[in-house]
């Protein structure tokens, strides 16, 4: 081993092209940005979805689905199995938006609306926002009453 055959070691010698340290380095002048145009100048960079003056692809499609975004009605939904856990657990016979926010099922300013999932058998007057009409029945089959409370 002498001073002509010493190599640096693999992968230490980094290959990457220098743009725009003057001509003498091959790539100067423009420093492979082509001439003129915006993609040319410092500082440039194009919007999201950009397709160089084409119509962009997001306003091509057409738009679905609902498009009622300034008021929307939104429920928190609770089953009659819900109801039915809190009647077993507090012996409550009013169930209402105070009663279930202090069992943790909804928050202060949700709008509530019962679902008949699962089965009641508690006799109990309900006070919600909105009712479905399977839970309509169910309560009044177990001998409550159904109040439409906003």
């Amino acid at each position: 081993m002498d001073l002509s055959n010493l190599k640096p070691a693999a992968g230490s010698v980094k290959t990457r092209k220098r743009i725009g340290r003057g001509p003498g380095s091959g790539l100067g002048g423009t420093s492979t940005r082509g001439h003129k145009g915006a993609k040319s100048r410092s500082g440039y960079s194009k919007k999201i979805g950009f397709e160089g003056g084409q119509m962009p692809l997001q306003r091509r499609l057409p738009k679905y689905g609902e498009m009622h975004v300034c008021n929307p009605k939104i429920y928190k939904a609770i089953n009659l199995s819900d109801i039915q856990a809190l009647c077993d657990a507090a012996k409550i016979d009013v169930v209402n938006k105070e009663a279930l926010f202090n069992a943790g099922l909804v928050g202060k300013a949700d709008n509530v609306k019962i679902l008949g999932n699962g089965t009641l058998s508690a006799k109990v007057k309900v006070e919600a926002a909105a009712f479905s009409k399977s839970a309509v029945a169910a309560i009044e089959a177990a001998g409550g009453s159904v109040e439409i409370k906003k």
